[in-house]
């Protein structure tokens, strides 16, 4: 069976994952920095200390094929892709190989942009939309790896 690896420092959609990862009895692994505290009665927490970068080390070790991981870091997703994972980030956005290149290459040009001393756009401030899309992506992704099982 298949577990579900949350990059949880700052995702959003973390009571939507605990909603319907309850409802299939599916193990949830929520990993944060020493920075935080939480705990949700349902998860598996795991802290990590503080350093650049270790958390997504942690999380990308703890994949077996079929896992599936939510975060919005690029880098990890492409990890997580390589080891067989089906990743989605807190839009529901599904990270595939065919739109994972062109991600990484955008975050490559926005740091460039910003060492450069210009500005770029940051997200905008979330909505329910999100939220909704999210969970119908999350939602379809566990059904469809529960007709594999």
């Amino acid at each position: 069976m298949f577990k579900i690896l949350v990059d949880a420092d700052a995702c959003p959609v973390k009571q939507i994952i605990l909603k319907i990862a309850k409802l299939y009895n599916i193990e949830v692994y929520m990993l944060f920095d020493t920075s935080h505290i939480y705990e949700d009665g349902y998860s598996k927490t795991i802290y990590i200390d503080k350093g650049r970068d270790s958390v997504d080390f942690a999380l990308v070790n703890l994949i077996n094929i079929n896992d599936i991981v939510v975060t919005q870091d690029y880098g990890v997703a492409c990890i997580s892709l390589s080891r067989g994972a089906n990743v989605l980030n807190q839009n529901g956005l599904i990270y595939t190989s065919n739109n994972i290149d062109l991600l990484l290459h955008q975050r490559f040009v926005s740091a460039k942009i910003r060492q450069s001393g210009m500005k770029t756009k940051g997200p905008k401030k979330r909505n329910v939309d999100q939220d909704y899309k999210f969970e119908l992506e999350f939602f379809n992704l566990i059904k469809k790896l529960l007709l594999n099982y």
